[in-house]
């Protein structure tokens, strides 16, 4: 029996370890069965099935937007259990006493490994006491990569919501790629379009090396409720397809560049997160819509032909849609519109105090 109870405390042990090294400190895509995914796959189903339940509105959005701190609170206390009670058992088989039971084995490992040194219980076999300091000194470690994951994190989201935020004033609340354009030829900023597109080839870059190596980060969401990291990525996604589409500028190597990279960060992402892509979606744009961004195409003095500007925009939307919608549907973050749907404030025009803001809109 303790032989047994033994292995299953290195095993948890042994885990453990190796999950905290891979989630936090290894910078890369994990592969394999880990604990943290088992974690996400079992907890995030339940959460986003009351989700889809609730209204539309602040409080749904309020209640998802929990889920990421909240997992990552319990994941971090999941871990610290496990080798808690994988210490216990093995502390018991290395006699660290006779005379205790299993729930005083348990808070022995406990106080040890929170490093608390209470001293009421002492270790009887050099085997227990050697344990006993590597224990203290895993719980130390722990606590330690555990206080620098927390701002490597927070970090990366700020770097994320920052761009999103300055989205607004570009493209509009929720983000549109025709509204972008609009906007742009409206006050004949068009130039300013390929600066943009490179920030957003950057971001695009960062998000996809962040939300590989923290997984937590995708469940993570935007301050308004018609803001996110998806729509915001699809909404730039769609105006690199209108762009390469009405080919403006020859070959359009930026848009293509952040095709690539936009394309290549959705397809991963949806991966890791087990979001089969979803070839039979709904279409996103529709006749109408695309007559409506062709003709302001062609107000801006671009000589583009409807037809083919149609069957370019349709070839390239079929890389990245399935992607996106597979990772809107799985996270409960709707997709952007083509067009604004109907003439909506953005977030910085309106304010709790008020309703709306002061100045000239960019409608």
């Amino acid at each position: 029996m303790q032989t047994i109870a033994g292995l299953i405390g290195i095993l948890l042990v042994g885990v453990a370890l190796s999950d905290t090294f891979q989630t936090v400190i290894l910078p890369r895509r994990v592969s394999g069965v880990t604990v943290s995914k088992i974690f996400y796959q079992i907890t995030w189903k339940p959460w986003a099935a009351l989700g889809r339940r609730m209204p539309l509105g602040e409080l749904r959005e309020s209640f998802l937007s929990t889920y990421g701190p909240i997992s990552l609170l319990v994941l971090i206390v999941l871990w610290g259990g496990m080798l808690i009670v994988g210490f216990s058992l093995i502390l018991w088989v290395a006699g660290f006493s006779t005379s205790l039971t299993g729930p005083q084995h348990l808070y022995v490992s406990g106080t040890t490994f929170t490093t608390l040194g209470i001293g009421d219980f002492t270790p009887k076999t050099d085997l227990s006491r050697f344990i006993t300091v590597v224990e203290a000194g895993t719980g130390f470690g722990f606590l330690a990569i555990v206080i620098s994951y927390l701002p490597v994190l927070y970090q990366g989201f700020s770097r994320r919501e920052t761009e999103i935020s300055m989205l607004d004033e570009w493209a509009g609340s929720p983000p549109s790629a025709g509204e972008l354009f609009r906007r742009a030829a409206r006050f004949d900023a068009i130039d300013e379009l390929r600066p943009l597109l490179a920030r957003w080839e950057l971001w695009t870059a960062e998000l996809l090396e962040s939300h590989l190596s923290y997984q937590v980060l995708s469940y993570f969401r935007s301050q308004h409720e018609n803001q996110s990291w998806v729509a915001s990525l699809t909404a730039i996604m769609d105006f690199a397809t209108l762009w390469q589409a009405a080919k403006a500028e020859g070959k359009t190597w930026q848009a293509r560049r952040v095709y690539a990279i936009g394309r290549h960060a959705l397809g991963d992402l949806s991966q890791v997160l087990r979001a089969a892509p979803k070839f039979d979606m709904p279409n996103r744009l529709s006749e109408g819509e695309l007559e409506a961004i062709h003709s302001q195409l062609v107000q801006a003095g671009m000589d583009v032909d409807i037809d083919s500007f149609r069957d370019r925009l349709s070839s390239l939307r079929r890389g990245y849609e399935p992607y996106a919608f597979a990772l809107s549907h799985e996270l409960l973050m709707d997709l952007p519109p083509w067009i604004p749907l109907d003439v909506r404030r953005d977030n910085w025009e309106t304010t709790a105090w008020e309703g709306s803001a002061p100045g000239e809109s960019l409608h």
